[in-house]
């Protein structure tokens, strides 16, 4: 559903190392690029098993979607969605992210929410033809949207007819948690995953400091900040990312506000989730921008156990607590309001 936008920095060449074990392992560093869940991905991973690491992570990405695509027929998803109202039996990691999605969304009062993807669809965003649809197709779609429609009983998926999963707010997320573990059940102890900008950590850099990923620059090109982490994932929602301009003039974004069955217009541009786990910070980073400012951080305060950085179209930008010491603006966003979220 989104396509992320955190950039990286540090890796490869430009890492800096000292010592005689941080240059062995640079010396051992091994990266596999390819194309997986609609986006560019690249995986980089240092150590002796490293090379093995990469092309497993890669394998279980790929399985996964070949499982959950939306367009492609022989997956689960898809099956589940053109089922009739017939259940489907689904594999356990579609089970899994499908009961993880529905938990994520009653979590967040329903802000994320696995079912709209028929409203995404009338937009045009799934098919790059984009419209605007007439308010009562819009009021039709919606009554197929719900995710307490969708019974998930064990392994068996019952939809309604007429309802549609899509799981592109938490796959990437759920994906690169299974790589993740991949790669560290063959001891590999460094690595990084961009998936399509889906930023994973596992462990530091082999020099052992944390790894130093740029959020871009709402705005324009460029990097709005540097963010310090380690062993944890960063996931980042913009309404800059996809959008498109209506014959009214306006720009329309493909984050949806369930609830209306529009783009979400409600002053943010851009929310980055910072979390252990890459599907609660896929699942958060849609759902924190839908809620807005005020509900975001009225969430974090109420759980805190993710990080978040929001900025709005005004310029200003929030930050909560815990990251304060780790996110550092640019040179050229010296201008722009920081403000510190506080329990």
């Amino acid at each position: 559903m989104k396509r992320i936008t955190a950039i990286l920095m540090g890796i490869g060449i430009s890492l800096a190392f000292a010592g005689c074990t941080s240059q062995s392992l640079e010396g051992q560093q091994e990266q596999v690029n390819f194309f997986g869940m609609d986006t560019y991905m690249t995986i980089t991973a240092y150590g002796e098993d490293a090379g093995e690491a990469v092309e497993e992570a890669q394998a279980r990405i790929l399985k996964l979607e070949k499982e959950w695509s939306v367009t492609d027929e022989s997956s689960q998803i898809y099956q589940a969605n053109h089922s009739g109202g017939s259940p489907v039996t689904l594999s356990d990691d579609t089970r899994d992210v499908v009961s993880f999605a529905l938990e994520m969304a009653e979590k967040t009062g329903g802000a994320l929410e696995p079912t709209i993807y028929p409203v995404l669809e009338a937009w045009g965003f799934t098919t790059d033809e984009n419209r605007i649809p007439a308010p009562d197709e819009i009021q039709t779609l919606l009554e197929h949207v719900g995710y307490e429609q969708v019974s998930l009983s064990g392994n068996e998926l019952t939809l309604p007819e007429g309802v549609e999963l899509d799981l592109g707010a938490v796959g990437k997320g759920y994906a690169g948690d299974a790589a993740a573990e991949v790669i560290k059940e063959q001891g590999v102890t460094s690595a990084l995953l961009d998936l399509g900008g889906n930023i994973q950590a596992v462990g530091k850099r082999p020099d052992g400091t944390d790894w130093r990923i740029g959020i871009r620059n709402p705005f324009g090109d460029g990097q709005m900040g540097m963010l310090l982490a380690s062993d944890c994932a960063v996931v980042t929602s913009g309404s800059y990312e996809r959008y498109f301009v209506g014959e009214d003039g306006k720009e329309y974004t493909h984050i949806i506000d369930p609830e209306t069955g529009y783009p979400v217009d409600n002053g943010l541009v851009s929310v980055s989730i910072i979390a252990e786990e890459g599907k609660v910070a896929d699942a958060l980073s849609t759902s924190m921008f839908v809620k807005g400012l005020e509900g975001a951080e009225e969430y974090w305060k109420e759980h805190q156990d993710f990080e978040m950085i929001a900025v709005t179209e005004d310029g200003d930008i929030y930050v909560t607590e815990g990251i304060e010491d780790q996110f550092t603006l640019g040179d050229s966003f010296g201008n722009m309001e920081l403000h510190i979220i506080t329990s």
